[in-house]
């Protein structure tokens, strides 16, 4: 397996060199926007320790992200009123992962709403005022 490179963007993120709209952080995860969002109140969760994906991270760095995704999941079903959430997660590019730093996606859901095509970037005061409604969820 390919090594971890620590110049992925999400280690980028974690070392503040790339910005980044954090929702969440505890001592082990960090939760930011996708600024390429599928659905309004998209998040990812990521581990601060390197992982390349799920098949070379640890059982703790698992659990710790899974424990985030689910509360993470609360705030966003409560912060956009959603029915469910989608959680996706890739490994490996034949697996469709494209940054190779272990990362979970978080999509509030809705009936009869599909999600967006990938690869269009939101405006950051849309992102930041979806972020607000997670934050405001998660006190809540």
């Amino acid at each position: 397996m390919t090594k971890y490179d620590p110049d992925n963007i999400f280690a980028k993120i974690l070392r503040g060199d790339l910005p980044s709209e954090r929702v969440y952080e505890d001592d082990e995860t960090v939760a930011f926007m996708d600024i390429m969002p599928r659905a309004d109140g998209h998040l990812l969760v990521i581990p601060r320790s390197k992982a390349r994906n799920m098949l070379d991270a640890t059982l703790a760095q698992l659990v710790a992200c899974m424990a985030t995704v689910q509360k993470l999941s609360h705030a966003v079903i409560a912060a956009f009123e959603a029915e469910g959430v989608t959680i996706q997660q890739f490994n490996e590019t034949a697996g469709g992962q494209e940054v190779f730093h272990l990362h979970f996606h978080i999509l509030p859901r809705h009936p009869g709403v599909n999600l967006r095509p990938p690869g269009t970037i939101e405006d950051h005061a849309v992102l930041v005022a979806n972020a607000a409604r997670i934050r405001l969820a998660l006190a809540g």
